[in-house]
């Protein structure tokens, strides 16, 4: 899936020992080192990349196409393509997406909830009848 696709480039960064209150819209790829109180959401329409780093914190609503985190998030997070969680993640909210890699000692305090509803791809069960 995202191997065949180009990453787009992370060009903005909130350092670590910066606190940024309110909201984010971001293009292409953010990294966050430090903390944000508010939600923070990729512009639709473009392809997006969000990584919260093991030394960060969020609290509020995550939006973005592939979400990287290994930091602390409270509140509720939407990838619409690929989720990665990795050893230091810890998110207490609700998790949406639609692909999900989680390492061990990924911790998640809320529900997952996978976005894919693709029903139609799915083979449909067929039941073999004696002689019929």
């Amino acid at each position: 899936m995202f191997g065949k696709k180009k990453q787009p480039p992370i060009k903005s960064l909130i350092a670590q020992g910066s606190c940024i209150e309110g909201n984010l819209k971001f293009t292409d790829g953010l990294r966050i080192d430090g903390e944000v109180i508010g939600d923070i959401r990729a512009v639709e329409g473009s392809a997006s990349i969000l990584v919260i780093s093991e030394l960060a914190s969020v609290t509020g609503h995550i939006h973005a196409d592939h979400v990287i985190i290994n930091g602390r998030v409270m509140g509720p997070v939407h990838a619409s393509e690929l989720l990665e969680l990795q050893p230091k993640a810890k998110i207490a909210g609700d998790v949406s997406y639609k692909a999900l890699e989680m390492h061990q000692g990924a911790v998640i305090f809320g529900q997952l909830r996978p976005t894919n509803h693709d029903a139609e791809e799915k083979p449909m069960l067929k039941l073999a009848a004696n002689n019929v």
